[in-house]
């Protein structure tokens, strides 16, 4: 799972932050500044943060075959991964209301308490039952850190380095595709994975005491925005449900479940359309609007990323890959999509626009089924190389249509408010609209994930051609509401962005 914050390049290298007219008279910020002795500290509890976020998926993706050989408990191999997305959803939606009720400095130290404790359980766990309880701890200290390394970037470090300090934060979640994969694999090849979770945790007491000294505290004051409880306990409960679906000692009883998982999302999207606190903002169920398009078309690009935690697994035990190099190939997708909007966001003309942004779904699922197609019990060489290639392909078509979807996600709304919900850009009109909705498909999709694998055992093979045919089918559907999201939102929004850059 990568950053989903886009960095949006218009005309001559503009970015969203430089959409404000306002700034131009600043001097520009440096590097040289940024890391300095004065802006240092606050840069490394900022980058820090979100890189202890993302290279703790990539670790514990590529120790997973190492822990449930250690302390059993495959059957809950998905759960590690929705147990963790789960509590992120929950602590993500809190990190404006933590904010104004704690302080930057008592967020910033719970977020790490949370995320330290968790992986110091995670360390420790005698089972399988205690170590998700220990990813849980994790993932509500992750989704406050992630949401909490862009919303300091302005109380912390002056204007002119704000777009720095934004592509450093942004920077982290593409170090910790590479990072994660490396110590964790590392620790899987020495059999141990006990010190890397324990690494994690001295990690997070250093930064804590840095959040001391180095962050600027701000005011405490009441909030009078109601916690959304209700979608919550729903959403929680529904992605749940799907999980225990995995288990289930019967088809029947396997089907019954996901029903009932499948009514309780139902139930979710019910009362979202008319609470007064809720997820997502109001006008995703205007009549008329786009933005619901857009966000089932990036709930299916979501859903390609709950293959990740798996891969590993099959790289290990189909092509018997070392656990190095196994976690290389679950950070793939991830390092496809990173690439792939790099050179996608630069487009601007609204024909190119819609056909990237419809044919993301539908190169997410060749890349997909192309590797189902691969596995087998004794791949050969050039299969398992074909294996990164296809994974690359699968996120590139994750990557090529999401810079455009944020774009069209900003364009949508029509009040600050809204768009403060709606846009995942950063700065000014950062927002957790598309975050959110790409954190509850990814939840849903571990979840789902675990089901399908499960379907397979105890044959590997069979649940890897479950699991990624199952995905790549999903993907292809997504092509539906990527036209609908396309026509005239994104191409109308794009242009409009880049003549605002221009001038």
């Amino acid at each position: 799972m990568v950053d989903i914050t886009i960095h949006l390049t218009f005309g001559s290298g503009s970015t969203l932050l430089d959409m404000d007219d306002t700034r131009t008279a600043e001097p520009r910020g440096s590097w040289r500044e940024l890391v300095g002795r004065t802006y240092a500290p606050v840069a490394a509890v900022l980058a820090g943060g979100v890189l202890l976020e993302a290279s703790n998926v990539y670790l514990t993706t590529s120790l997973l075959p190492t822990i449930v050989d250690d302390i059993g408990g495959r059957e809950f191999y998905a759960w590690t991964m929705t147990a963790f997305l789960v509590a992120s959803v929950v602590s993500s939606m809190l990190v404006s209301r933590m904010l104004t009720t704690q302080g930057s400095v008592r967020a910033y130290l719970l977020a790490f308490a949370f995320f330290g404790l968790g992986s110091l359980i995670a360390a420790l766990s005698p089972s399988m039952g205690v170590f998700l309880a220990g990813r849980a701890v994790q993932g509500l200290g992750g989704g406050l850190l992630a949401g909490l390394g862009y919303a300091l970037i302005q109380r912390s470090l002056p204007e002119r380095l704000w777009a720095k300090g934004a592509a450093l934060v942004s920077a982290m979640w593409g170090v910790g595709n590479l990072l994660g994969p490396a110590v964790g694999g590392m620790f899987g090849q020495l059999g141990e994975w006990r010190p890397a979770f324990g690494l994690l945790a001295a990690l997070t007491v250093l930064l804590m005491i840095l959040v001391v000294t180095a962050i600027p505290r701000t005011e405490r004051v009441p909030s009078s925005s109601a916690v959304p409880a209700v979608s919550l306990v729903l959403l929680t409960a529904a992605v749940s449900a799907v999980s225990v679906a995995g288990i289930m000692p019967t088809v029947a009883a396997t089907v019954v479940v996901l029903v009932v998982g499948l009514a309780l999302g139902a139930g979710f999207l019910l009362h979202e359309r008319s609470a007064a606190a809720a997820v997502l903002p109001a006008i995703t169920f205007a009549r008329g609007s786009s933005l619901r398009w857009v966000y089932l078309t990036v709930g299916v690009l979501a859903f390609g990323i709950g293959t990740e935690a798996f891969i590993p697994l099959f790289g290990q035990e189909l092509g018997h890959l070392t656990p190095l190099l196994a976690g290389f190939l679950g950070a793939a997708l991830s390092f496809g999509w990173t690439v792939a909007q790099v050179f996608s966001a630069n487009a601007q003309r609204a024909a190119a626009v819609r056909i990237l942004v419809v044919g993301g779904p539908a190169v997410l699922a060749a890349g997909l089924l192309a590797y189902a197609l691969l596995q087998s019990d004794q791949p050969a060489a050039l299969a398992v190389a074909l294996w990164f290639v296809t994974l690359l392909v699968a996120g590139a078509g994750i990557g090529i249509a999401f810079p455009h979807l944020a774009v069209a996600a900003f364009g949508s709304v029509a009040d600050d408010e809204e768009a403060a919900k709606a846009s995942a850009g950063i700065a000014a009109k950062a927002s957790a609209g598309i975050n959110t909705v790409f954190l509850i498909a990814s939840a849903f999709s571990a979840a789902l994930a675990g089901v399908l694998v499960n379907l397979g055992e105890p044959s590997v093979l069979a649940s890897a051609r479950y699991l990624l045919v199952g995905f790549g089918l999903a993907a292809v559907l997504g092509v539906l509401p990527a036209r609908a999201a396309s026509r005239p939102a994104v191409g109308s929004t794009a242009e409009r962005s880049t003549s605002t850059a221009a001038t």
